[in-house]
């Protein structure tokens, strides 16, 4: 039985499904999604629809993106929120306006019960974004930056790497895991493509909203598989281009 987790797929549900036929994924594989279902391309409720169908027949665990927090708020709230309109969500707002009404109150209460981290029995930590708190998630005193923290990742991005773990210096939140997996900042803005791991953070947004591939990895062999690069998938789309 493997671990899988999965990158930020953004409405990309072709690429979801090229990345799981690669990686020969059964149902006796855990698979763990790092939040950011929606806004980009396409399909965001078809790839709510597919999640949904998914947990019926697979062990799933889903995280809490900050994209899918506002597209709850919009659904459930019809609250507007224009630098949303700017990131992704005008194409989910046209996506979702030939979605009946039934299926949207199915897509609400799947985006209310999404998680906002997952810890594993080997004290592997699952988010989306990262946390400040350097006791940990547990003692987080804002929780929306499960989902919206961009210091962890350039933390670690920052770090000499030279410097010991138990040096004065190090930072304690890299510390308290024996490992950390994140999506939400996509490695593209280092130029990259691929899972890349900086201390022990292994960012798997390998820019699927944008010019990318989506990517689906185990977390025990380090193994990858990835998509096409979304545009290709999706030739008269801009995603979030």
């Amino acid at each position: 039985m493997r671990t899988l987790v999965i990158g930020d797929i953004h409405g990309g549900l072709r690429a979801l499904h090229q990345i799981m036929e690669r990686a020969k994924v059964t149902t006796k594989d855990t698979l763990i999604f790092l939040g950011d279902y929606v806004d980009g391309w396409s399909q965001s409720p078809e790839v709510i629809d597919y999640l949904i169908g998914l947990k019926t027949t697979h062990k799933c665990i889903f995280i809490r993106g900050n994209h899918d927090e506002l597209l709850a708020e919009w659904l459930n709230e019809s609250k507007d929120n224009p630098t949303w309109y700017q990131h992704g969500g005008e194409s989910t707002v046209l996506a979702y306006s030939t979605i009946d009404g039934v299926t949207i109150l199915k897509h609400i209460e799947f985006l209310q019960s999404l998680d906002n981290y997952y810890l594993d029995e080997q004290n592997r930590l699952f988010i989306h974004a990262g946390f400040t708190n350097v006791n940990g998630v547990v003692f987080e005193f804002f929780p929306k930056l499960f989902y919206w923290d961009r210091t962890l990742w350039e933390t670690a991005l920052s770090l000499d790497k030279k410097m010991k773990t138990d040096d004065l210096y190090y930072p304690k939140r890299l510390t308290l895991y024996k490992e950390i997996y994140i999506g939400h900042t996509p490695v593209s803005r280092i130029n990259k493509t691929i899972p890349i791991q900086m201390a022990n953070v292994w960012n798997v947004d390998t820019g699927a909203a944008f010019k990318g591939p989506l990517t689906i990895m185990d977390v025990d062999t380090k193994e990858f598989w990835q998509s096409e690069n979304l545009p290709s998938l999706y030739p008269t789309e801009k995603g979030r281009n």
